[in-house]
């Protein structure tokens, strides 16, 4: 019912420029989005790296979430894939994920409410009886012109999701988790580099990055590894359904996105997941991983 994106892995196949395009919630709907995200190249395979090991992906339906979900099942992993309402992406990210021979798990609901993160935890367990990985990656983007305009309730909500949700799943999950699982937390490049009218977006995901950092040290005794990944300007649906035109001028120019001067795919950022979730990254922790295209050196 609904088709995959483009599949492209030659650079010069990859889309630079974006149309300015407009979804009106959040956090917004892969399937409508012109052009579609890159979620995997084609022609990958794996070599076993997560074999049934079981991985919680927040925001894992469409964009960087959906491109580790089908990296971590490639690699040998069943998926539990926690989403707003985004039903028709989730469904996509599902087949796909079957296609390739694991098992997916779709649960709906909000990681802004702790009942529902321990509800989602709880059905993923029941489901497949374990759980190695937990991917927090979901987020909420909220553009402010004016950050008098924002209001309290805004920025309750963004915390909610952006950083609250990440408390959350690491609670619920620590009873399972055994010796050699991983945690791994999105973050951003606007954590450390200061953007115009994302300042409640940036705060929320500095936030993340320094809990990473307390989580690494407080659970390395247990033998979990806590990391981030801090990607850059990436074509996903967070961008249509949060800001503004005057911002497809800085994601769809060729010639203001760093040194490649291009918006990375998710598929791009992916593997850097995989390596923080497998046992090759088995001495990293409390690392924020920057995957940006080299715009933080500014080049």
């Amino acid at each position: 019912m609904y088709s995959h994106g483009p599949q492209v892995t030659k650079c010069e196949e990859i889309p630079v420029e974006f149309p300015y395009q407009y979804q009106p919630g959040q956090p917004g709907l892969e399937y409508v989005m012109v052009p579609r995200p890159v979620s995997e190249p084609p022609g990958a395979t794996g070599s076993g790296k997560l074999h049934n090991k079981v991985a919680i992906i927040t925001g894992g339906d469409s964009g960087i979430g959906r491109a580790v979900a089908y990296l971590f099942a490639r690699e040998g992993a069943d998926i539990a894939v926690v989403y707003l309402n985004e039903h028709a992406d989730a469904i996509e990210t599902q087949e796909r994920i079957q296609q390739m021979g694991r098992r997916c798990l779709t649960i709906a609901g909000d990681i802004g409410d702790e009942t529902f993160c321990k509800e989602a935890v709880a059905h993923t367990l029941s489901r497949f009886g374990r759980v190695d990985i937990l991917i927090n990656n979901a987020a909420e983007l909220l553009y402010e012109k004016d950050i008098t305009d924002l209001s309290s309730e805004q920025l309750l909500r963004i915390f909610q999701t952006n950083i609250f949700s990440c408390f959350y799943f690491t609670k619920a999950v620590l009873p399972y988790m055994q010796p050699g699982s991983a945690i791994i937390n999105t973050s951003s490049l606007a954590a450390d580099k200061g953007y115009s009218g994302m300042a409640s977006y940036s705060a929320s995901k500095g936030a993340v990055s320094a809990l990473t950092r307390s989580l690494a040290v407080s659970l390395a005794d247990r033998g979990i590894r806590v990391n981030a990944v801090a990607p850059g300007r990436t074509w996903t649906p967070l961008i249509p359904s949060s800001l503004p035109p005057e911002y497809y001028m800085f994601y769809g120019s060729f010639h203001n996105s760093g040194p490649i001067k291009r918006a990375a795919q998710p598929y791009e950022i992916a593997p850097i997941y995989l390596y923080l979730a497998s046992e090759d990254s088995r001495f990293v922790i409390g690392q924020t991983i920057h995957v940006n295209g080299g715009e933080y050196l500014g080049l």
